[in-house]
């Protein structure tokens, strides 16, 4: 089971308890991809379940069509550079039945229908702060919660994703080439695509109870903005694992970024977690850093400098898989954030003054 996994192992789906066990039960009867990259987040339950919880009441449930919501999902994560994310979501707009729609999203074309052309745009342009795209929503208002909550569980997704997994291993060679091949693999799980599930049920996997505060004004009134709230909550308290400055070099650097991927020429994040930080912030920093803005270039040897930097004594210390998943899941919900306040933005923009 752990060949498809770096850096971490899952909690296995046999022995499997509490919250972790509820998200896999309802992973495998709503989603059916159960065996697969959300089990990357297990050894951080409430990381885990916060995750589900938003993708099912955004992108599962509701009265938006799961192929547009799975065509945003594709977009988003072709931006991402998150291959494994890229084919799943095309699989499963495939299995809602819009095959042209799929095609589309995971290659980047545009589609012929002028609906569905605006949709993809936008989805991309979540990672273009000040796009026109963004400021022309090309969804009814009332769907805003469905597909703002599918855009943001998938920038967090991507990451984490992207950062723990092995995207090749999971990705068949024949998928990737044939149309045909994903089409016939779309009619296992077309039973599921096409069924909206009852809303609510994401947030039952939660532990206690929702966080305090209003949820924000995109998410309505409905399950999605609770959901977004547990999983924001889950994932920024990772941030309580950097020292105080490498936390502030990982929140100021992120508050800087414009969407942009950085130059594959030299080291990233080198100096946002360079002289100025303390050494023994500087592995957990770079993380974080990296999976907000670079996850595929998290390498071997940046875990193994994080799990060293406990003092020399690895997991021992306190460095094992839940910790390094919450670092990680603190640097996604960072950029995930940051791509928030773009959207948001990019709706005022075009309302009415």
């Amino acid at each position: 089971m752990s060949r498809p996994y770096r850096h971490t192992t899952p909690v296995p789906k046999k022995s499997a308890t509490g919250r972790v066990a509820a998200v896999y039960a309802q992973m495998a009867t709503d989603f059916l991809l159960d065996d697969g990259p959300l089990m990357s987040l297990s050894p951080a339950p409430d990381v885990l379940a916060g995750t589900w919880a938003l993708l099912r009441e955004a992108e599962i449930v509701g009265t938006a069509a799961r192929a547009d919501k799975e065509a945003v999902a594709s977009a988003v994560s072709l931006a991402n550079r998150c291959p494994f994310c890229t084919e799943a979501h095309a699989l499963l707009a495939h299995g809602a039945g819009d095959h042209d729609l799929a095609e589309a999203a995971r290659a980047g074309r545009t589609p012929e229908d002028r609906r569905q052309a605006a949709l993809l745009a936008w989805a991309a342009a979540t990672r273009s702060p000040g796009s026109p795209d963004l400021a022309r929503p090309p969804f009814p208002a009332d769907q805003t919660p469905e597909f703002v909550g599918t855009a943001l569980a998938t920038h967090f997704i991507n990451r984490m994703v992207t950062s723990l997994l092995d995207e090749q291993a999971l990705l068949p060679s024949a998928l990737r080439r044939s149309q045909y091949v994903r089409r016939a693999a779309a009619l296992a799980i077309g039973r599921v695509a096409r069924v909206s599930p009852e809303p609510g049920a994401g947030l039952t996997v939660l532990a206690g109870p929702v966080p305090a505060g209003p949820a924000p004004a995109w998410a309505g009134e409905g399950p999605v903005g609770p959901a977004y709230l547990a999983l924001r909550a889950a994932a920024s308290a990772g941030g309580e694992l950097l020292g105080e400055a490498g936390r502030a070099a990982v929140l100021d650097a992120v508050a800087a970024w414009d969407g942009g991927h950085p130059p594959l020429g030299g080291d990233p994040v080198g100096r946002e977690v360079g002289a100025d930080l303390p050494p023994a912030e500087r592995p957990a920093a770079r993380l974080a850093l990296l999976a907000a803005l670079a996850p595929y270039r998290i390498t071997e040897a940046d875990v193994a400098a994080w799990r060293a930097a406990a003092g020399g004594g690895g997991q021992g210390e306190g460095r094992g898989d839940g910790e390094l998943t919450r670092v990680l899941a603190f640097g996604a919900i960072t950029a995930t954030t940051r791509v928030e306040s773009w959207i948001v933005a990019g709706a005022r923009a075009e309302s009415p003054a």
